[in-house]
């Protein structure tokens, strides 16, 4: 069995004439343009002809990309997860691809005798998913109710284990179906960065953001990748995933990340497990049953990287930002549908708080959202004075497309594209609050 590194977490796993593509985003700018891979790749769409199936983890676009879906032969079926929640399947054949779901756990055999099983991170049981968020919900009608899968790929001799962006604390249940199934994994794939606006788009100064926030955002991942690590005792893994670089306006954040790059994870991994740490560039394999790789691994040289970002990267402009500039009237118009959405999302979770949020208007305004009920009211930006608040900045054009549904943004996508500016008060995070603002829009 043979593992050939693509980007990010698009791997190719191939055995005998057998081939199974995993989460394909290999061009295009995802997250509205935020992201990019770094070093620039160069791909030939014609050499996946060859593939058999491709593996969708869940529906975040660095793993699901629509512009890499495109270029990829549409007579190709994709492999997800039976979410009880169809959007993933949904996208996938709006966009001209076959779909096969597979049932939580369920063997399929991709031929040649090489065989995937999907797994939901909260092992289908939404009382786990429920508490990881922080909600009150848990009624068992729900099936899986988290976006997270991970994967078991294997033939007769060897076995991968493929975590994605799963969550540790999330999937420890469902780990425990796997090591019980394969009680020896040969290669894990493990996740190591953590995406999100944090600590980079956070009312911080430079200083914390390098030396406080960012470690310890830094060590939290690290240590969430040595945990799986240690739990399932893999022969061999591989650092990978969320390995993409800001590009656009917002480049200038790409410093603040305080994100590993691979081979600084790989060696906080060797320090820490005697297992055999494996990292490829692009298109380079690593071959399961003789421990061999195609070509040793070119680190990254940062101080390069960061000279790409201000110098090309910086340059390029966000598609939204072609818009017209929308007025305050237009937002006026959209913000009733949007809380009443909230509202709904917040009573179902059981979430209340003291605490306001504020979103940013034109002509100077802010809407001012109570997170217990109390309805929600427009402000001069100058009578704004709050002891307990969150406050989101996000550029009109963008929010304008956010607060008009999914279909044309989506809160989580602009937080993780690190196009949303916060600022909070008290330093206390509230996983209710985030949750039930990513549902703000018209339905």
């Amino acid at each position: 069995m043979r593992v050939t590194h693509l980007a990010s977490a698009a791997v190719i796993v191939s055995h005998k004439d057998t081939k199974i593509l995993t989460d394909p985003w290999l061009i295009g700018e995802e997250y509205y343009g935020a992201w990019t891979h770094y070093p620039p790749i160069d791909i030939d769409f014609k050499e996946f002809d060859d593939v058999d199936y491709i593996y969708i983890s869940h529906i975040h676009p660095d793993h699901m990309s629509k512009e890499t879906l495109d270029k990829i032969n549409p007579d190709i079926p994709v492999l997800i997860h039976n979410y009880n929640a169809k959007f993933v399947k949904t996208n996938l054949e709006k966009w001209g691809r076959k779909v096969i779901e597979l049932n939580h756990g369920e063997k399929f055999d991709c031929g040649d005798g090489l065989c995937i099983r999907i797994y939901a991170a909260d092992d289908c049981d939404p009382e786990v998913c429920f508490k990881f968020f922080g909600c009150g919900k848990m009624e068992n009608n729900f099936g899986s109710t988290g976006i997270d899968t991970m994967a078991v790929i294997e033939n007769a001799e060897k076995v991968i284990l493929n975590v994605n962006d799963c969550p540790y604390l999330l999937s420890q249940k469902v780990l425990d179906r796997v090591l019980t199934d394969y009680p020896s994994i040969d290669m894990l794939w493990v996740g190591y960065a953590g995406a999100g606006s944090y600590p980079q788009c956070w009312d911080y100064s430079d200083k914390e953001k390098l030396e406080v926030y960012g470690l310890k955002k830094k060590d939290h991942f690290l240590n969430m990748g040595l945990d799986f690590i240690k739990r399932i005792k893999p022969k061999a893994y591989m650092p990978f995933a969320g390995t993409y670089t800001l590009r656009g306006k917002n480049a200038h954040l790409e410093k603040f990340r305080v994100v590993p790059e691979l081979q600084d994870a790989l060696s906080f991994y060797q320090e820490n497990y005697k297992g055999i740490g494996v990292l490829l560039n692009s298109f380079e394999w690593y071959d399961l049953n003789t421990s061999e790789v195609s070509k040793e691994y070119t680190p990254i040289n940062y101080d390069e990287k960061l000279k790409y970002v201000e110098e090309v990267l910086s340059k390029h402009r966000y598609e939204y930002e072609n818009d017209k500039d929308p007025t305050l009237d237009e937002f006026l118009e959209l913000l009733p549908k949007a809380y009443e959405s909230y509202e709904k999302k917040r009573n179902e979770i059981n979430f209340s708080s003291d605490t306001n949020v504020y979103i940013y208007l034109p002509e100077a305004k802010m809407c001012k959202i109570s997170c217990k009920g109390e309805g929600f009211q427009i402000i001069d930006e100058k009578y704004f004075s709050d002891q307990k608040y969150v406050t989101y900045k996000v550029d009109p054009k963008l929010l304008y497309r956010i607060l008009r549904g999914p279909r044309h943004a989506h809160w989580n996508n602009a937080e993780i594209g690190s196009h949303i500016m916060f600022a909070r008060k008290p330093e206390i995070y509230e996983r209710g609050l985030y949750f039930s603002m990513n549902y703000f829009h018209c339905v």
